[in-house]
């Protein structure tokens, strides 16, 4: 499992985490009933600190995309795939319309806005 942790970008680095392994079983990358590594070894592999590790598999828990294996550790939950890719999809719907505002704010018109959409997706 590979993740990218940008301290900079103003997301919280627990949030990025949670997020990507969030993507990761949205995805198909991570299966229901897989191990994900321990708060530890997930830490180290990321530089960061291990409590803002422990915050993120919480806040998955919480949402039940992760659950503990008892002597085990953390795997992910059953039926998690199908919750992730519906918070995947609302996590994004977000992040296009921040994006649609900012490009009507500044007076773009919408065959632009298309325009550089459809550029983008090419």
């Amino acid at each position: 499992m590979f993740f990218n942790i940008n301290p900079s970008n103003g997301v919280p680095v627990y949030e990025q985490v949670s997020r990507q392994i969030l993507f990761a079983v949205a995805a198909g990358g991570l299966a229901s009933g897989e191990m994900i590594p321990s708060v530890r070894e997930m830490a180290r592999q990321l530089a960061i600190n291990p409590n803002t590790v422990a915050r993120a598999y919480r806040q998955l828990q919480d949402q039940e995309i992760l659950e503990t294996v008892r002597g085990e550790g953390m795997a992910v939950a059953k039926g998690a795939r199908a919750k992730c890719k519906s918070v995947r999809t609302k996590l994004i719907r977000e992040q296009i319309a921040q994006v649609l505002r900012a490009a009507r704010q500044s007076q773009l018109s919408d065959e632009e806005i298309r325009k550089m959409v459809e550029s983008e997706l090419k």
